[in-house]
């Protein structure tokens, strides 16, 4: 009984234990307190290291604060640009601009200019005033203020074409997802037109904020702007308050210009000298860069003239502040010339090496390796479909010639091919064409690159009657339907054999992991492409370089904040007089290039379809991109996104709410930077906001492949010399169509 009540204790884990630890218990107790106390003031000197660290960090956060501040408030920085928004039609903006101006300037009656310094509060602001209606000037604006301010009125609440809550119409949603996408600064919202009465004008404010609350940030202040005092409290309020830019124009010097003027260039003809004249912001700008002017393209400097600040925030008390706009002749205080040997060059392509693709003279030894190649090679027959080139034939597993040379005497439709001797053509091919198979097959590839470029482009042509354009529309909306409802299906064509539509097509063993070349029949253009074989490392040496050559304060540099003249060379005389009729309306701006950014490669855009468009967007369909400060013209491809393959399917249409990968032929851009998608609306001229997204990728190798679903009617028989199995009869797998011998017949009962 004892026995079996005996206590077993757990044996020690001595098994995998050092020798020291297993006499640690044989220490005496003199050493063991001199081994505590080494182990406590192990401790206490990383504790100290710890909390010395975190009080350095401090330090360092509170000093850039300090000097952040400084540098937005000091008498050298550039006026902050605060931009009044409607958010709906009978919103007065103008009446708000000028009692807001008068603030600033202290002056009751008068002209005032946008840009005014004022000594009281202690720094200079811009005023831009969005015109409602106008979505290219609202995004242009909205690109450089440092705050928008959102004007409510409650006039707005009895308006027809106003929301729910009344207050924000359609074209005021529409530009509120815009400014989100572009990413918001600091922002405020002005309530206008209160009532007179304490009790009204509280009632109403609360019921404004309440309402308009969920359509801002958190941070975002409600201030009625009625009165004078009231838009005094709010100045004293944003004095001290901290700005907040995006990241992406934070990245950049650039220019918002107060004048625009061309000068004539004797020397070209076509061409001129742009002279944008303004305030510069973030960061200084170097002669030696390139920079882009909005809606023009990227140019060279000629020079650049640094003037005297027609708006010093510290003025004379016998000298009045002068107008910008009434100033002839601005005193210029330095000039600034480009090093020819340091500027950057304007590259757009990439030079294009006729003897890029030739090789070196073989050696004997490779010679004899490759004739012995060759006599093995010449004992071996394949049969292969009509058409079929070497590098098709590679395709076509093994196992199926072996299959395929006991029916080697059945050449009614196929040809035997000598791997080393080219092509032999059966006995129906002989007599009837002069053309041989290489032309032919040629042929057949370009018709089909033509069948589908016209499936994918809609007809432009400005004789279309109304009645065609019409049909044309129907005829893509009802594609967009079909492509959704069955994506990927095509028909069977009934006037041209399968064989011939769809010779590019190839069958893969796996979507995600068979391997596919992406070099594979390129054509020699797409040499001028140029290609980074690390993006993020060349992007990162670039951010790198830029911020060395600020810190330098080098010579041919201007400084934030400087209000100075750019010259702009060989700039084309067309697009200049346009620009300068914009300028009216719409801030020219010109923002600093890094280096690379003038070349063109292909980008790859994370895209979404915007919620309130709802027509259809069809691939290599000209939209208009608005990437950062960039705008131009591009027709996309649209293709999956597949995390876990090198491989992506192209999509025909760009549908609604999921993401695709938009792939397009422009100038390099450093991401992060936003994506707005603009195109025409249906029956109006004002563009619409198709779809957003944000720069994802630089890379000429994605690889993007068209897949299809072949379908027919009634019955389908298919005689495939690959030994793949068919699934189904009326939904083949696209993938295993290509380079094969397909034969359709179609049986209509």
């Amino acid at each position: 009984m004892g026995g079996s009540r005996a206590q077993l204790n757990k044996p020690h884990k001595s098994r995998f234990s050092t020798k020291s630890s297993r006499n640690l218990h044989k220490t005496s107790l003199k050493d063991k307190s001199r081994i505590a106390k080494s182990e406590r003031n192990v401790a206490k000197g990383a504790r100290a290291a710890r909390l010395q660290r975190n009080k350095m960090l401090r330090e360092q956060k509170k000093a850039a604060l300090l000097k952040e501040k400084r540098a937005s408030s000091s008498s050298t920085s550039a006026p902050l640009v605060i931009l009044l928004f409607g958010l709906s039609a009978s919103v007065n903006v103008e009446s708000l601009a000028e009692d807001l101006l008068r603030v600033l300037s202290n002056d009751g009656a008068g002209d005032v200019s946008s840009t005014v310094a004022s000594s009281e509060y202690k720094m200079r602001i811009t005023v831009l005033k969005a015109p409602h209606g106008n979505l290219l000037s609202c995004m242009e604006m909205a690109k450089v203020a440092d705050l928008i301010a959102f004007v409510a009125s409650t006039n707005s609440l009895y308006e027809e074409n106003a929301s729910d809550f009344g207050y924000i119409d359609s074209f005021g949603s529409q530009c509120l997802s815009v400014f989100r996408q572009l990413g918001l600064p600091n922002t405020v919202v002005f309530l206008r037109d209160l009532p007179s009465d304490l009790k009204g004008k509280n009632e109403l404010k609360k019921m404004s904020i309440s309402n308009l609350a969920g359509e801002f940030p958190e941070d975002c202040k409600f201030y009625p702007a009625d009165t004078k005092d009231e838009l005094h409290k709010f100045l004293w309020l944003f004095k001290e308050q901290r700005l907040t830019v995006p990241h992406w124009r934070n990245q950049r010097p650039y220019l918002m210009s107060q004048k625009v003027d061309v000068v004539a260039d004797d020397l070209n003809s076509g061409k001129c000298t742009l002279l944008l004249t303004g305030y510069l912001h973030a960061h200084s700008l170097s002669v030696n860069q390139l920079i882009h002017v909005s809606g023009a393209g990227d140019f060279q400097l000629q020079k650049i003239e640094i003037l005297k600040d027609p708006n010093p925030l510290k003025l004379r008390k016998e000298s009045d502040a002068m107008d910008s706009d009434d100033v002839i002749d601005v005193e210029v205080v330095r000039s600034l010339d480009p090093d020819s040997m340091t500027q950057e060059p304007l590259v757009v392509e990439n030079v294009l090496d006729p003897l890029a693709g030739e090789q070196t003279w073989p050696t004997e030894a490779e010679m004899a390796e490759a004739d012995r190649n060759q006599k093995q090679k010449r004992l071996k027959k394949r049969i292969l479909p009509r058409g079929t080139s070497e590098y098709q034939a590679a395709w076509i597993v093994d196992e199926t010639d072996d299959e395929g040379s006991a029916s080697g005497s059945d050449t009614d439709d196929g040809m035997v091919l000598d791997e080393t001797e080219g092509y032999y053509r059966g006995p129906k091919e002989t007599n009837n064409s002069d053309v041989d198979d290489d032309d032919q097959a040629s042929l057949d590839d370009r018709d089909a690159d033509e069948e589908t470029d016209t499936e994918s482009v809609m007809m432009e042509d400005d004789n279309l009657t109304k009645e065609q354009i019409e049909e044309e529309i129907k005829k893509i909306k009802a594609a967009h339907a079909e492509d959704e409802e069955y994506p990927d299906e095509v028909d069977t064509p009934l006037d041209n054999p399968a064989r011939k539509r769809f010779t590019k097509y190839r069958g893969l063993k796996s979507f995600r992991t068979s391997s596919w070349d992406p070099k594979e029949s390129l054509p020699p253009e797409y040499a001028r492409i140029f290609a980074f074989d690390k993006f993020a490392r060349t992007q990162k040496h670039v951010f790198a370089k830029f911020l060395d050559m600020e810190q330098e304060n080098r010579y041919d540099c201007v400084p934030a904040g400087q209000y100075a003249r750019l010259h702009v060379k060989e700039v084309p005389t067309p697009v200049a007089s346009k620009l300068c009729l914009l300028a009216k309306t719409v801030p020219i701006i010109a923002s600093g290039l890094f280096q690379h950014e003038s070349k063109m490669s292909v980008l790859h855009f994370s895209i979404k379809k915007h919620d309130t468009y709802d027509a259809p967007i069809k691939a290599k369909e000209e939209l208009v991109f608005h990437v950062g400060f960039r705008q131009f013209v591009a027709r996309p491809i649209f293709s999956t996104d597949d995390m876990n393959s090198d491989k992506h399917k192209m999509e025909r249409f760009l549908h609604a709410g999921r993401f695709s990968v938009a792939s397009i032929y422009a100038p390099i851009s450093f991401p992060p930077l936003p994506l707005i998608v603009l195109k025409s609306a249906e029956g109006s001229a004002a563009p619409a906001i198709a779809a957003v997204g944000s720069l994802r990728s630089i890379d000429p190798d994605r690889i993007i492949l068209k897949k299809i679903v072949l379908t027919g009617y009634e019955f389908i028989e298919l005689e495939l010399e690959t030994a793949m199995i068919v699934r189904n009869i009326f939904h083949l797998p696209a993938l295993i169509l290509a380079f094969v011998t397909l034969k359709c017949r179609m049986n209509n009962g």
